[in-house]
């Protein structure tokens, strides 16, 4: 589909759409790669305008959702710069990193829609829900992270709005069954996702914060679950360790309903102190105006001890959003129980402690976030002090992945490729390099069959500092070498590609490429079809510029099997992010069989290679069959006599290309060839060799051949090997084996000699010859019995002497006809058609068990060649009734005038 057309066909979705958030998701999905000229996008506005005007049902906000997506979209060079586009700098979206959101009731309120006015006595959020929010802003993209109250549920969508209520953008949360199959957002509780390449404009809301997130559950389409917030920075983000979601908690439900809060912890384990930021609401009484005193405590409820506790004034309590600080110095135990989330949080009124309360578990971090790192000898060599055997090549190599659970438990994962059989491999998590490498955890005790998977329950407050600052690397030594290879873990947001179950390790191919070359790549489809993809790669050298990534997809694992290689994206440096839109159902199916494999290639070879496992694919994305509708194989699909253009052939467990010929594995006297992409198999047949008996010995292919021959010596011929002396008849596909031709290596000059098999001439004529079977060598005359005239004097003639059953004139090579048949062999006749006689310009023949009909050739009249003469073709009386002739034009001889 060309851009334009896509173009189109989004103005007439949007047309018939009376719901502004179906013409959104359409505008999203279909304008999210569509790249218009100046001429097209002018044609796409004037269509869009003829649409509003004669489609009054269409939603107003459809321009907007369709116009800045294209805009944003659209490259046209022949236009002007728009001086908007330079409103603020690179270096500012650098610094607008991290923002925070609060959900509540309370915080809806603020935000009005003209379809949906929000007021206190609405059930937008009757359950009271509470959700807290982290974004970061990256690249251009926004990545999203959310904590909900636990017996909430996940909601089913999510939207970015402005302040007038106008959708930005809005994602769904669930597949069609209302579930997600993320491995990390189903153990952390997390919701997690991001909106890719945020528009400039949507930019710029972001950064004055006046951008809000709102989070739908599915319910009635009038009384869904619904929660608001404004999307705001907070000084604090950037060191959060933390993070806590307070809920209403105290006995006076009614002044409590639609309130909540969330922390933002930061600690320190130097010199051990916690700072907590609070966001809340709903603490204050209705006459508590101004100077309020509230309490913010931290305690361990298992053992009824308060770690902090600190009475905190709000000059100006505010409805929706109030915002305190505190900070206090506690112990390393305290930090050691906040780490293992054990601590919980509350804030509460001073003077209705009890009525007027929220509380929450202070737990991980909400940010979506993973470490990794590919696992080779590179990091091990540059960064270990020593001189000792650590610095030696080695081609193990592999990958590790970890992230902090609910309860702060860190999730490992490490996968160890190509250990020698006889090392035994010690997986540690460390801090440090050389000899100041400190082993903090020991993860051998889990590792089996080339994984080590486990969680650490046990972590410190200083292990955790460490890292989320990324000073932590999973080293893999033995008992004679302290670092084989080594990965430095660093932190990764966590969306699409990387929200997949594991990924892959990328290993060399071959012995050239440098053993510290390794990778991990992640690989997802989402529900709108798109490939994404996240490749890292460590030991990368710094000539190695120009890299390119393949998608290589075979029809199923077998030698031979035909690839189809995808070029899915250029890049340099040893990070690639991207996705690609438009890839066709069948190459998704081979993925999700796992017979497709990613690809890191230089302009010269390949320098990794990993196989994809088995992906799940929505079902909308596969191709669609009916129940007994099996669909034709492509490499074997032909039309009538036409090849195709890429046909090959599966045999015995691999792959062959068209025109290839092959000896049967365990049986060499079967000769096979593809055709068509079609197998057809022949038994070897064997020619007559001049030397006796006692001169004839078996060679290495099925066929006998002399005495005198070597198994050293001898001739090629169509890739098999034929002994000097030896004698065969060629295989010639598709028509098998040639036995008129006898092909012989000559034993002394090591030639390929061909002999063609001589026929005696024919006694009879062309036309009555025959072949007694389809491959005899030479054509045959039909036998011709002479009448016994002595028996025909003396008595009457027995007709049934001369008679041949039908079966017998088919056996020798007859023809069967529906009128008058069976012919013999060589008989020639005139058809005869009902209700039309015989037909005498058609003579008809049997050959060999054909009939083969010809009409009578005549020759090319004269007169037929002169466009410029008339009335000249007749058929002539007493002529050829097949043949037209030309009619004789009289002509009028003048008598010469007398003089």
């Amino acid at each position: 589909m060309s851009r334009l057309a896509a173009a189109r066909k989004l103005v007439r979705a949007c047309s018939g759409s009376v719901s502004d958030l179906v013409c959104r998701e359409i505008a999203r999905s279909t304008t999210k790669r569509i790249k218009l000229k100046a001429s097209e996008l002018i044609y796409l506005l004037r269509a869009i305008i003829e649409v509003m005007l004669h489609a009054p049902l269409a939603p107003a906000l459809c321009l907007s959702c369709i116009i800045l997506p294209l805009l944003q979209c659209s490259h046209r060079p022949d236009l002007p710069p728009d001086p908007a586009q330079f409103y603020y700098s690179d270096e500012e979206e650098k610094n607008m990193k991290h923002f925070a959101a609060l959900l509540t009731g309370r915080t809806s309120l603020v935000l009005r829609r003209e379809d949906t006015l929000l007021s206190p006595t609405t059930s937008h959020n009757s359950y009271n829900l509470v959700a807290t929010a982290r974004f970061t802003f990256h690249r251009k993209n926004l990545y999203y992270s959310f904590y909900t109250t636990e017996w909430a549920g996940r909601p089913r969508a999510l939207q970015f709005v402005d302040l007038e209520g106008n959708i930005l953008e809005e994602q769904a949360l669930t597949n069609s069954e209302g579930v997600v199959a993320s491995v990390y957002q189903n153990v952390t509780s997390k919701i997690c996702g991001v909106w890719r390449r945020v528009p400039r404009e949507y930019r710029r809301l972001l950064r004055e914060e006046k951008m809000f997130v709102w989070l739908i559950w599915s319910g009635n389409e009038r009384m869904e679950q619904s929660l608001s917030g404004q999307v705001a920075r907070y000084r604090t983000l950037s060191t959060e360790l933390f993070s806590s979601i307070l809920q209403p908690a105290g006995t006076d439900y009614v002044s409590m309903h639609g309130s909540g809060g969330t922390a933002i912890v930061s600690a320190m384990s130097a010199t051990p102190s916690i700072h907590i930021a609070l966001v809340f609401n709903g603490v204050f009484a209705p006459d508590e105006v101004s100077d309020v005193s509230i309490v913010v405590r931290l305690e361990l409820p298992e053992k009824q001890r308060v770690v902090l506790e600190e009475v905190v004034k709000v000059e100006k309590p505010a409805q929706e959003l109030n915002v305190v600080e505190v900070q206090s110095a506690v112990s390393l135990s305290d930090l050691r129980q906040l780490t293992r989330g054990r601590l919980v949080l509350s804030v509460f009124s001073k003077r209705s402690p009890q009525e007027l309360k929220l509380e929450g578990k202070v737990i991980t971090r909400a940010t979506c976030e993973i470490f990794q790192s590919p696992i080779s000898s590179s990091e091990s060599d540059s960064n270990e002090d020593d001189n000792d055997s650590e610095s030696s090549e080695t081609s193990v190599s592999g990958l590790s992945w970890l992230y902090v659970n609910r309860e702060g438990g860190l999730v490992y994962n490490v996968e160890v490729s190509e250990l020698p059989t006889d090392a035994t491999p010690i997986i540690a998590l460390v801090s440090g390099r050389g000899r100041k490498r400190v082993e903090l955890e020991d993860l051998t005790p889990s590792f089996q069959s080339g994984w080590a998977n486990g969680t650490i329950n046990s972590l410190t407050p200083r292990e955790l500092e460490q890292l989320y600052a990324g000073e932590l690397a999973v080293n893999v030594a033995t008992e004679t070498d302290r670092s084989v290879v080594r990965g430095r873990l660093q932190q990764r947001l966590l969306a699409d590609a990387r929200d997949s179950p594991k990924p892959m390790l990328l290993k060399r191919q071959d012995v050239s490429t440098p053993a510290t070359l390794v990778g991990m790549a992640w690989l997802a489809i989402d529900s709108e079809c798109t490939l994404h993809y996240e490749v890292e790669l460590s030991g990368l050298h710094p000539e190695d510029k120009d890299l390119t990534l393949n998608l290589e997809s075979v029809p199923f694992l077998a030698p031979g099997a035909p690839v189809s290689r995808r070029l899915l994206e250029e890049f340099q440096g040893s990070q690639l992010e991207g996705f690609v839109i438009g890839i066709s159902p069948m190459d998704l199916m081979q993925i999700e069989a796992g017979v497709s494999f990613l690809e890191i290639q230089d302009n010269k070879t390949v320098l990794l290679r990993a196989r994809l496992p088995q992906i799940k694919i929505p079902t909308n994305c596969l191709p669609q069959h009916r129940d007994n509708d099996v669909p034709a194989n492509p490499q074997t699909q032909t039309h009538g006599d036409v090849p195709p253009e890429q046909s090959t052939c599966y045999h015995d467990g691999r792959f062959y290309e068209e025109g290839t010929q092959w000896s049967l594995r365990g049986d060499p006297c079967t000769m096979c060839n593809c055709h068509y992409g079609r197998v057809k198999c022949d038994a070897v047949m064997c020619p007559l060799l001049s030397c006796g008996p006692e001169g004839v010995i078996k060679a290495h292919s099925s066929s006998p051949q002399d005495y005198n021959s070597s198994s050293t010596r001898g001739c090629y011929m169509a890739g098999h090997f034929y002994g000097a002396g030896s004698s065969w008849h060629p295989y010639l596909p598709p028509n098998g084996f040639d036995t008129c031709t006898i092909c012989t290596c000559n034993a002394n000059t090591l030639e390929v000699q061909y002999q063609r098999t001589q026929c005696p001439p024919l006694d009879c004529n062309e036309q009555t010859s025959f072949r007694p079977d389809k491959k005899a060598c030479c054509k045959q005359c039909p036998a011709v019995i002479p009448p016994d005239t002595e028996l025909l004097r003396d008595q009457p003639a027995n007709t049934s002497l001369a008679h041949k059953s039908p079966e017998d004139i088919l056996a020798e090579g007859g023809c069967k006809y529906p009128v008058g048949g069976p012919y013999e062999n060589g008989k020639e006749w005139h058809p005869r058609v009902y209700l039309h006689g015989e037909i005498k310009c058609v003579k008809c023949r049997c050959k060999d068990g054909k009939v083969k009909c010809e009409r009578k050739r005549c020759s090319r009249s004269p007169c037929s060649q002169s466009g410029k003469r008339r009335n000249t073709l007749s058929f002539s009386d007493g002529g050829d009734e097949c043949c037209t002739l030309c009619r004789r034009n009289r002509r009028n001889h003048r008598q010469p005038a007398k003089s």
